[in-house]
């Protein structure tokens, strides 16, 4: 009798300590797919990890809880890709985040300095958002960040451009700050930067040859900055840079003075406008613009934008990039929209018409931002939609594995009997 219950507590210690393990576990406060690897804990008020998170995860999302400090606690995650942080309470980027992540947001935190040891080993990060912060200052390492392709920093309390950016990224969103000059150098290492949003900014000219080397530029903006149009010792660079450049520029420098290039044809918005301008080239490429057929949308999640997705040319809608911040100290709301118009490469830099009559495709990028009042009344997810493609494919489900341990219980209860 003695030897029969041996064999089977025997029997049951085995089963505890495997059965777990092949089936996944997922923190009851949190949503769980791909083998309980892609897990979602967002709108939860939690101020610690949850127990029972496994070490393989790919995709973790704690945004909308009211944690302070993650410091040292995500590095045992080694597989992780996707990590979503934002609208909590962070003061600062998470040390030793694990090496293996591909897309970090920390939106809508109380990050007040990007420190370089934040992502001077990040060699796989691509998609950095750390917008609508009080960053002051973001040190980057030169030479480090090199697989990163999207750096997100606007809406914080940024004075100068940083510098150091990585020499593969391409698109770098600087709005919404305080930004009132670019140190020299700053963008000559910038040859693969296709769009670069520079409004509602303090620059009130730019240094000379400060965007000479973004050749591959396709699009920027400069609309609400304090242009100093009169100063003709200053402003005549970025003038003849916006009429030389093939990019499309939104919202160009002193637009509304007689004196601008050849002047914008009667009818045309001017920078004062709220709709985006730029400067043209001839009155038929404005009619054939204003006579376009109405766009069709084409939506995606911000954490599904890949490199290779990024347009051949394109023009954006101020109005509707970061409602409710026309600047740093503005409302906060809980989403906010981005919107890329794509257009032809060959139109060149005709001026734009209002969004509704041009003939362009638009990307509408949600991005989620801003510290709920009613954490309960948010959607379990919240910044980005989990990978199907990493879920592991011909697993069987959850409760079919159960009875397959219990059947092997059942199993080995007998064999122990039988034994006996």
């Amino acid at each position: 009798m003695e030897y029969q219950i041996l064999n089977t507590s025997t029997c049951l210690l085995v089963l505890l300590v495997f059965i777990p393990t092949g089936l996944g576990i997922c923190p009851s406060s949190c949503k769980c797919s791909g083998n309980d690897r892609n897990v979602d804990c967002s709108g939860r008020n939690l101020t610690v990890l949850p127990q029972g998170l496994q070490d393989n995860l790919t995709y973790l999302n704690l945004s909308f809880n009211q944690f302070v400090d993650l410091d040292h606690q995500l590095t045992r995650f080694t597989n992780l890709r996707t990590l979503d942080i934002s609208n909590n309470w962070l003061k600062n980027v998470p040390a030793h985040l694990p090496k293996s992540l591909w897309e970090l947001y920390a939106t809508n935190n109380n990050i007040k300095v990007l420190q370089k040891l934040d992502t001077a080993y990040q060699w796989n990060l691509r998609v950095l958002d750390i917008s609508r912060n009080m960053v002051e200052r973001a040190v980057l390492i030169n030479n480090t960040l090199s697989s990163l392709k999207f750096l997100n920093l606007s809406s914080n309390k940024l004075w100068t451009v940083p510098t150091n950016m990585p020499y593969n990224i391409e698109t770098v969103d600087l709005s919404n700050n305080f930004l009132s000059q670019i140190l020299p150098g700053t963008l000559v290492r910038l040859q693969h930067l296709t769009s670069l949003y520079l409004h509602n900014n303090k620059f009130s000219y730019i240094p000379d040859k400060a965007f000479d080397q973004l050749s591959q530029l396709q699009v920027i903006t400069l609309y609400n900055n304090p242009w100093s149009c009169s100063d003709n010792q200053t402003i005549p660079y970025v003038l003849q840079w916006v009429q030389g450049t093939a990019a499309r520029v939104l919202g160009a420098p002193c637009a509304e003075q007689p004196w601008a290039s050849a002047g914008p044809a009667p009818g045309q918005p001017t920078a004062l406008d709220s709709s985006p301008m730029s400067k043209g080239t001839k009155a038929a490429d404005r009619e054939a613009s204003a006579t376009a057929p109405e766009p069709t949308k084409v939506t995606k999640t911000h954490k599904q934008l890949k490199a290779k997705e990024v347009p051949p040319l394109g023009t954006q809608s101020p109005p509707a990039l970061f409602p409710g911040t026309d600047s740093p100290d503005g409302p906060q709301e809980a989403a906010a929209t981005r919107t890329i118009l794509v257009q032809d490469s060959t139109e060149g830099n005709a001026s734009l018409a209002p969004a509704t009559g041009s003939s362009t495709t638009p990307l509408t990028l949600s991005i989620t931002s801003g510290v709920p009042t009613n954490y309960s009344k948010m959607p379990q997810s919240t910044t980005a939609t989990l990978r199907k493609e990493e879920a592991t494919p011909g697993v069987p489900s959850r409760a079919s594995r159960w009875q397959m341990g219990l059947l092997c219980l059942a199993l080995l209860h007998a064999l122990a009997l039988a034994m006996d």
